[in-house]
């Protein structure tokens, strides 16, 4: 099998992870489903109960217009390799989501305009990159796709794209470390959503907060630890 054939296939790999994340967060999790402890919904001056954010927006996610079709992983020669990753080694993925604010959408021309803003580029498998500044064969720091499958932002119909979200993304081991690449992607996430009148959630679909975003952190540097390069042995002196 070529190398080119697994890259193929470890990015599909990928984005199935991804997109098998998101379907399971659009969908109404278990008591206790998780690891994080769910909030108690609030009751508002009507004494109705108002739902979380994640509620608020848990309708809309998982919708996959009918004339939209599954993303040829086969490429074509006109395909851009900006973003393309260099290996299929990957062990763990890293994602965020940017969402509409309930009841709006999020306008394929406006995300254009804000991924630009945000230092992104549009390339490999029709989504937008995050590359190494002067040094785009590394391949991407993170990725930005559709939550709509097949994922990808179709330029010749820009306009008529609608989204309740967009994912980022970012495979580990990454052309940075670990942490470097967060703390790329979430400074990102912040501009594009900002930019977008729309706000961040974790991969768990909660609003990001600080706490979550240390936790983040943490691990990542552990994972940067445990990855890194053993330390050269001294010479014996004889």
């Amino acid at each position: 099998m070529s190398d080119t054939m697994l890259l193929r296939i470890g990015i599909a790999v990928a984005l199935s992870l991804l997109f098998g994340a998101i379907i399971f967060f659009g969908r109404g999790r278990k008591s206790g489903q998780g690891r994080r402890v769910q909030r108690e919904p609030s009751v508002g001056a009507d004494g109705r109960v108002e739902p979380s954010l994640g509620e608020q927006l848990a309708g809309s996610w998982g919708e996959a217009p009918a004339q939209q079709e599954e993303l040829e992983l086969d490429g074509s020669p006109a395909q851009s390799e900006l973003g393309k990753r260099v290996s299929d080694q990957f062990d763990r993925i890293v994602s965020l989501y940017v969402a509409a604010k309930a009841g709006n959408k999020l306008r394929g021309q406006d995300i254009v305009v804000a991924a630009e803003k945000a230092g992104l580029t549009f390339g490999h498998m029709d989504v937008f990159h995050r590359l190494v500044d002067g040094k785009p064969e590394l391949g991407p720091i993170f990725s930005v796709a559709n939550i709509i499958k097949p994922g990808s932002f179709e330029m010749s119909r820009i306009a008529e794209i609608e989204t309740p979200a967009i994912a980022f993304f970012l495979t580990l081991p990454a052309p940075v470390a670990a942490l470097d690449a967060w703390e790329t992607m979430e400074p990102a996430a912040q501009r594009m959503a900002d930019l977008l009148d729309g706000v961040v959630l974790d991969e768990e679909r909660n609003a990001l907060g600080r706490q979550r975003i240390q936790h983040i952190r943490d691990e990542l540097r552990a994972y940067d630890r445990q990855h890194a390069a053993p330390p050269l042995s001294k010479p014996t002196r004889w």
